[in-house]
């Protein structure tokens, strides 16, 4: 029965990330031992489920339909093992989270501290740009900007709002205008950054209760940070960050701080899940603790 649900998730897994190699990653899995899960899947069931390149995997049409049909049964068999999960005293079992990156080391700590607690917990936390909806990826929790929470979804606080910063490397400014102000920037000059939901960001800057939004045009657009501080030192023009991510920069000389007196906070993170759930001893207790380290 065992192996027949982890071939069951990992024809889910292929299915959602498209790739034997990340789908394996997910599932703490080597590729040969999924590739194996599925042929002996495939073997059994007398058809092909992927259509399998070198370079890409795809649903056959016998997959699709196996893929939808299973979905529904696995979401009640996983809530039936957290009803049961959720009889017992001692947590035990696996959480898996999923973050941005920047939201990943803001929770890191609290994982830690949860792990230690509680020796028979796992939790697999997953970092990726993209916005993922939890429940249909098979994910406990979610870690996003407040800001960029579904609607649908119970928000827990985690950490503080943070500083964005404006900057620019020091050979770039050598060669360009110094903006005092919004309004002195080219926005031909300034890197365009795509959020995990696809929208791409409009800076935005705030003084004195006033609000003025800026669309950046530059050339190069991104959705990692650690590229877009490369370009930025590489003096393609100017960029918008979350301070944390280039405070070191600016510290040591390499990136120069602009209009300072205009970058608002950004939304703090939040931990975020669905409601009316069956909760595993697990999930209580991580958010239980969550929320005492939310109020400390």
């Amino acid at each position: 029965m065992e192996a027949g649900l982890k071939a069951l998730e990992a024809v889910q897994a292929i299915a959602r990330r498209g790739s034997f190699r990340a789908a394996a990653l997910d599932l703490g899995l080597s590729t040969t031992a999924l590739s194996q899960t599925i042929a002996r899947l495939e073997a059994n069931l007398g058809v092909r489920l992927f259509n399998r390149t070198t370079r890409s995997v795809s649903l056959t049409e016998a997959g699709r339909d196996f893929a939808a049909r299973t979905a529904p049964a696995l979401a009640e068999i996983r809530a039936a093992m957290e009803r049961v999960r959720a009889q017992r005293d001692t947590p035990s079992g696996r959480l898996r989270i999923n973050a941005s990156a920047q939201g990943g080391r803001a929770v890191a700590p609290l994982v830690l501290e949860f792990l230690n607690s509680h020796p028979q917990m796992q939790v697999d936390l997953v970092t990726e740009g993209r916005l993922v909806d939890i429940v249909a990826e098979g994910f406990d929790l979610g870690i996003r900007p407040a800001d960029l929470v579904p609607r649908d979804m119970i928000a827990l606080p985690l950490g503080a709002p943070a500083r964005h910063a404006v900057v620019a490397a020091p050979g770039w400014l050598a060669r360009h205008p110094v903006p005092l102000s919004p309004a002195d920037l080219d926005p031909d000059h300034c890197l365009r950054v795509r959020l995990p939901n696809g929208a791409l960001l409009r800076w935005p800057f705030e003084k004195d209760g006033r609000a003025l939004p800026f669309e950046a045009r530059g050339r190069l657009t991104v959705d990692d940070p650690a590229i877009a501080r490369a370009a930025v030192l590489d003096g393609a023009g100017i960029g918008y960050f979350i301070e944390a991510d280039v405070a070191e920069d600016i510290a040591a000389g390499r990136m120069v701080r602009l209009l300072a007196d205009w970058t608002p906070n950004r939304p703090g993170f939040s931990l975020y899940y669905p409601g009316r759930r069956n909760a595993s001893a697990g999930f209580t207790a991580f958010l239980t603790l969550a929320r005492q380290r939310a109020g400390a």
